[in-house]
């Protein structure tokens, strides 16, 4: 369970990531894909931010979170500019990948399949 400075400082960061992505990203990824901050996780301490990243409009998600990583540095320092005076030393930074609204999306159109099959079972009434 985290710490409430712990979950203070995500809090922190995932705000100031998303700002950082609205300025920075189309010249770290390009313009066409949206990349937003779905979840931040720190290490007890605060060494490590691990940034969790919802991105649409694009089928090589992956090749966007390497781009991220190539560009790691700038991308550190953008977000350390914005929040150094909150914190003693700016967290390294990993990206990882949150699919959870992919799958949710592919999870409907699976039940809505099984739902027009009349697979679904029995409904009570």
């Amino acid at each position: 369970m985290p710490s409430v400075r712990q979950q203070q400082v995500e809090e922190l960061i995932k705000r100031n990531f998303g700002m950082v992505l609205q300025s920075e990203g189309t010249y770290v990824f390009g313009a066409k894909p949206l990349v937003t901050v779905t979840k931040v996780k720190i290490s007890p301490d605060f060494g490590l931010a691990r940034i969790y990243l919802s991105i649409f409009n694009t089928d090589h998600k992956q090749e966007v979170i390497l781009e991220m990583d190539d560009n790691k540095s700038r991308l550190k320092q953008s977000l350390g500019m914005r929040i150094r005076k909150h914190l003693r030393r700016i967290p390294d930074i990993d990206f990882y990948l949150d699919d959870t609204l992919d799958e949710m999306y592919r999870l409907n159109q699976l039940f809505d399949r099984l739902h027009e099959n009349d697979q679904m079972g029995d409904e009570e009434e």
